[in-house]
């Protein structure tokens, strides 16, 4: 039976925001009330000085548990109360009401250089930091290669920590947090300050501590691909109140999806809103029905179209129009330009008002949000244009004829493929058919 390790039981926060009313009066308007009426002036004076406070709740009757070995990301809106949640389990706030139960040691990285002092040395903080997670001496002694070989900041080890950058900074403060061998890791977006090639050292580390070491991760991101790489269960925060707790997949569908509308059709009618340059301008994008009418919502069966509408101002003959097809997380599904349908990166290029059209065909796409950037360029010269995320549509199971499963099925698409059974003695006992056979 699975240990739990973290029990939180109807946890609140309360903060009381202070609002100070002042008087929008003049000088002279005060002069003269204060003559005509003193004792009047005064009472109102001290009313209007009156500061005045409002409650604010950034969590309210927050309730979870959590297993030991448990990869658990926290995800919501800014102001969702995320950052106070990670706050009041590390112990630096206190809560209004409720109870925390932690099962073992604590490490915090909420901010960069939590836990640092400036004047100090990388080294010298390395003692220190562990110092304050609860390591001895000799623990970290043990450790302190590790740790010095993952930050790569050997060569600024005897340097005031105050002369790093924050990439530094970030690089060290993780490095300690994570070979102190917390029982529960607690990180804040953070490595968002780490660049790319660290952010996936920081995320195989993660990986290590909470599969191989059986450590506890609580981990906060607003990158929804690193949510749900790491992260195998999720809680969704809406307006400091569990909104959902369950598996990174249907949280990450929920939170993305939360007042997500799609705009199916872009428009730019005034030219110098147009993207593009003097060779070509970007007018219009759109999803549509194979009939040419805009759809926000797509039956998954159904084939639809990406339409751009573009105007050529200068006559080019190797230019290429296409589109980039990304899930709610940015995952790219697939890209496609209009060139290669012509067998050829060369497709001359009159001025003139032009339509490039794909179509897509039904039961290719999985459930799920989906937005479109759309591109121009000659390749590997110039890009033309290049708008991200310009339109977006739902695709949907509906049910009905042809819809023989109604469950969701895993993966980015849901191809319709065609199988063959066949018996031992290789003879056909069924024909070729498919299992969702569009209609």
């Amino acid at each position: 039976m699975a240990q739990k390790i973290i029990s939180v039981e109807m946890l609140s926060k309360r903060y009381l925001i202070g609002h100070k009313a002042g008087s929008k009066d003049g000088l002279r308007h005060a002069l003269e009330s204060a003559a005509r009426s003193p004792f009047a002036w005064l009472a109102n004076r001290e009313k209007k000085a009156t500061n005045s406070q409002e409650e604010f709740w950034a969590l309210k009757n927050v309730s979870f548990e959590i297993n030991q070995g448990q990869v658990v990301g926290i995800v919501g809106r800014n102001g969702a109360g995320k950052s106070t949640l990670l706050k009041v389990l590390s112990r630096i706030t206190q809560p209004t009401s409720g109870r925390i139960h932690l099962r073992g040691r604590v490490a915090s990285l909420l901010e960069v250089g939590t836990g640092f002092h400036p004047e100090l040395t990388g080294r010298e903080n390395i003692f220190l930091n562990g110092a304050i997670l609860g390591m001895t001496k000799l623990e970290i002694n043990k450790k302190f290669d590790e740790i010095v070989a993952f930050s790569e900041v050997e060569k600024y080890l005897d340097t005031p920590v105050k002369r790093y950058s924050s990439g530094m900074y970030v690089r060290l403060a993780f490095a300690v947090a994570a070979h102190m061998e917390p029982e529960i890791l607690i990180i804040d977006e953070v490595l968002a300050v780490g660049d790319a090639s660290f952010q996936k050292k920081c995320l195989g580390k993660m990986e290590d501590v909470a599969k191989g070491e059986g450590r506890t991760v609580l981990f906060v991101s607003h990158n929804m691909g690193m949510v749900s790489r790491l992260c195998s269960d999720c809680i969704l925060l809406e307006s400091g109140q569990l909104a959902l707790m369950d598996s990174t997949e249907a949280v990450v569908a929920r939170y993305l999806n939360t007042g997500a509308e799609t705009e199916s059709e872009q428009v730019w009618t005034e030219r110098e809103q147009q993207p593009g340059n003097n060779k070509i301008k970007l007018r219009a994008v759109r999803v549509t029905d194979t009939n040419g009418d805009s759809i926000g919502n797509q039956d998954i069966r159904r084939p639809f179209c990406i339409e751009i509408h573009y105007e050529v101002l200068q006559p080019m003959s190797d230019a290429r129009i296409g589109f980039r097809l990304l899930t709610s997380d940015g995952t790219v599904v697939f890209s496609s330009v209009d060139s290669s349908s012509a067998g050829s990166h060369e497709m001359p290029r009159k001025p003139g008002h032009f339509m490039s059209r794909c179509e897509i065909p039904g039961n290719l796409l999985n459930e799920g949000f989906f937005s479109v950037t759309v591109a121009a360029d000659i390749p590997f010269i110039e890009v033309l244009f290049f708008k991200e995320n310009v339109v977006s549509f739902h695709v949907e199971q509906t049910g009905g004829p042809g819809t023989q499963y109604s469950e969701k099925w895993q993966g980015v698409i849901r191809p319709s493929l065609f199988w063959e059974v066949r018996g031992t003695d290789n003879a056909p006992i069924m024909p070729t058919i498919s299992l969702i056979q569009a209609k």
